[in-house]
């Protein structure tokens, strides 16, 4: 690739620096978008940023990005406020299109790559390479408005990377992807990522978010209410599934304790606390009849997630503040005015 570079001061150093976001707070009129979320991203991780409809995620990425000022909080890179220079240097890839729809896929990405401040030589090469790399290569001289919807969202990817940036902000990167494309997304955010990239993304995708993310932050209605790594969030939950399949039907069965969730004559599904000691329970389904499979599992990241946030507001609006009177619409007052990713990832 070209040695031709955008970063102006984006570098981290290995091992210490990256984003870091303390008590950062958004309102909107009455309406409590983002309450007080705390976000570190060293060099080298994957963090998924969680949480449900209108909870709070984009106000935050945006807040990062410079679209929406916060009203409180700070957000600096590398222990420095983050300068106007260092955010047009961030790969962002925004959960709207941001593309130009009249464009050709290879012109579109060699004009971010400009406006990322690479030489033209260098952005065509590097359009040329990340176009290859997300799997466009025969489609670089159609237009965006030709393409699916998730080759459009490939495109955003190859938008979003072309100068190489050290941090990548990715709001919901696999919406839209079919399979293999999803799984070519995940091994380029992987390899960013290996390289030394900080990479901050949400995802409604929490299998997906369980294999690629180091942590995981949960907002739920603007507030912050878990943080870990997602298997030490899984082995703190209070339960454990046992599953357990059975070679043939031993007909009716019972657990010793815990609840029984499922249970068709071959295969039952036994939710326990995790402070019980699993081994009479193991061994009752054992005596039952000839095991095929027996498995106790914590619950998944899903599950956690699901455990940790409150009910959805209807309509994905965020929660009105206590004794507040919630304006019609959040995402009418933060959608405003278009965004491109052409503002933000220049």
């Amino acid at each position: 690739m070209a040695t031709g570079t955008a970063h102006t001061g984006l570098e981290a150093a290995s091992g210490s620096g990256g984003l870091e976001v303390r008590g950062l707070r958004r309102y909107f009129g009455d309406i409590r978008a983002v309450d007080g979320v705390d976000l570190t991203v060293r060099p080298g991780e994957t963090v998924g940023f969680l949480g449900s409809n209108g909870a709070g995620k984009t106000t935050t990425m945006r807040m990062i990005l410079d679209i929406v000022a916060p009203q409180a909080g700070s957000i600096t890179w590398n222990g420095q406020a983050i300068t106007d220079e260092v955010r047009n240097s961030i790969g962002y890839m925004p959960q709207e299109r941001g593309l130009y729809a009249r464009m050709k896929v290879f012109d579109q990405v060699v004009y971010f790559g400009r406006l990322a401040g690479l030489s033209k030589a260098a952005a065509k090469e590097r359009a040329d390479y990340w176009i290859e790399r997300v799997g466009l290569a025969e489609r670089r001289k159609d237009l965006v408005q030709e393409l699916s919807g998730g080759n459009q969202q490939r495109v955003q990817l190859a938008v979003s990377l072309v100068h190489d940036p050290d941090l990548l902000v990715l709001d919901e990167p696999f919406a839209g992807l079919d399979p293999i494309a999803a799984v070519a997304m995940q091994e380029i955010i992987t390899e960013r990522s290996a390289a030394g990239a900080c990479v901050l993304l949400s995802s409604h995708q929490l299998d997906l978010v369980e294999g690629l993310c180091d942590s995981v932050v949960i907002i739920s209605n603007g507030q912050q209410v878990a943080v870990g790594r997602p298997i030490d969030l899984r082995l703190a939950a209070g339960h454990r599934t046992l599953v357990v399949e059975w070679a043939e039907d031993v007909g009716q069965w019972q657990p010793l304790s815990g609840e029984l969730i499922s249970f068709t004559g071959t295969r039952a599904e036994v939710a326990m606390p995790a402070s019980k000691d699993a081994s009479e329970q193991i061994a009752h389904a054992v005596a039952a009849g000839s095991v095929i499979t027996l498995t106790v599992e914590p619950p998944s990241l899903a599950e956690v997630f699901s455990d940790s946030v409150s009910p959805p507001v209807p309509g994905g609006v965020a929660s009105p503040v206590p004794g507040g009177v919630a304006p019609a619409s959040l995402d009418a007052t933060a959608h405003d005015e278009p965004i491109s990713t052409g503002e933000v990832t220049s």
